[in-house]
């Protein structure tokens, strides 16, 4: 009898490679424990607005069931093109240059794949989203991390992107308004690492999802820098402004070689955005303004008063210009950021993200999302600062 040999590695190596998200190992835990106020996941507390529900309820009513373009609704795509040339002065071509993803994750996983070849390098800020670094790897690609600091509140050095650019260097990766910091690069920044894009000839994926809520500073479209467009590949989406994460629906905008590369895999996976998502985007489009508006003014005084009670308990914590988040480090406290965050949940019962979920510069910090009401954020303060505390007194 022939012996049938044992399968010894059934999964890829490219997955075995990746870490599991730092996020939703917390996000579990904390759904086991009862009690918990929640600065974790960064999701709005608001509910998407009734007309932007209505205008999918009322697609359903009229029988809006079906697939639709690969490329998404035209009228999505029409209203997309207005609307980035009315903000940012940017013409796309409605046909060829502009792909509706499944959110600006699926976008971004596109892009990594349209791009790159295996041993191509992404450079990417540290600390950054936790998505980047693992969709470069299953892609093929090698990620090349950037430190960023405090100091700067984390923002990205146009010099230190270029000391670490090889010659197997595709593409930098910008996510600002920043996820897990909240910093926010100014245009004078942006241009020196146009600068270095155009000098070293790389692709510039820019995650704008983040774009609407900034306080107090303007948020600069890395496409609208001067020669600029043809390198960017620009993601946005709706999950974040109209507070509809679960409505999945985001977009691609990029010269039209880099969108029909990035819709052949799009249209053998995902195949399309759901349809009735695709219709309420279009009312957000239309008519969210004023409701974007009102969100953004909450979580501008949520922000305020969130930095200030971390920086009163005596975590430093500089001040984040955009997204809705607070990055406090915790290296008073002489512990390691997930040591911090779980003993903080089982004690306390407040949840926040340990920075090393983020990448290495992150350790010594936790990410605190205030996309939660002022009575929560309040009393999550209480409950840190009890904790700050009694360990700072043992």
């Amino acid at each position: 009898m022939s012996v049938i040999p044992v399968v010894r590695n059934t999964t890829s190596q490219r997955v075995r490679q990746i870490p599991p998200s730092g996020i939703r190992k917390f996000f579990d835990l904390l759904s086991s424990i009862e009690g918990v106020i929640s600065l974790g996941v960064g999701e709005p507390d608001f509910i998407t607005p009734w007309h932007i529900r209505e205008a999918a309820i009322y697609s359903l009513e009229r029988g809006y069931t079906m697939y639709t373009s690969n490329y998404g609704l035209p009228e999505l795509r029409e209203e997309l093109a207005r609307y980035l040339k009315g903000r940012y002065g940017l013409k796309y071509n409605l046909e060829k240059e502009l792909l509706i993803t499944v959110g600006v994750s699926e976008g971004l996983d596109l892009a990594m794949r349209a791009i790159l070849d295996p041993g191509d390098e992404v450079i990417i800020p540290d600390p950054s989203y936790v998505a980047y670094s693992p969709c470069v790897v299953l892609a093929g690609g090698v990620s090349v991390l950037v430190a960023t600091s405090i100091e700067n509140d984390f923002r990205l050095s146009a010099s230190d992107v270029e000391a670490r650019i090889t010659e197997r260097t595709k593409a930098i990766m910008l996510g600002y308004p920043s996820n897990p910091t909240g910093a926010v690069m100014g245009r004078e920044e942006l241009v020196r690492i146009a600068e270095v894009a155009r000098q070293y000839n790389l692709i510039v994926i820019s995650d704008e999802i983040y774009s609407h809520l900034v306080y107090g500073v303007e948020h600069v479209s890395f496409a609208s820098l001067p020669g600029m467009k043809a390198r960017t590949i620009l993601l946005g989406g709706f999950s974040k402004s109209y507070a509809m994460t679960g409505w999945r629906v985001g977009y691609a905008a990029a010269r039209a070689d880099i969108i029909e590369a990035m819709m052949k895999i799009h249209q053998y996976t995902a195949m399309c955005a759901p349809i009735m998502g695709q219709m309420a985007a279009i009312e957000a489009i239309r008519g969210g303004e004023d409701v974007v508006e009102e969100m953004v003014a909450e979580y501008d005084h949520r922000r305020r008063i969130i930095v200030k009670g971390l920086n009163d308990i005596g975590l430093t914590c500089f001040e984040p210009k955009g997204a809705f988040y607070a990055f406090p480090s915790i290296k008073s406290t002489m512990m390691t950021s997930e040591e911090f965050a779980r003993r903080l949940l089982m004690e306390e019962r407040v949840a926040v993200i340990p920075g090393s979920a983020f990448g290495g510069c992150g350790e010594g910090y936790v990410r605190c999302c205030y996309a939660t009401s002022l009575p929560e954020i309040e009393e999550a303060l209480e409950r840190i600062g009890r904790f700050v505390r009694r360990h700072q007194d043992i």
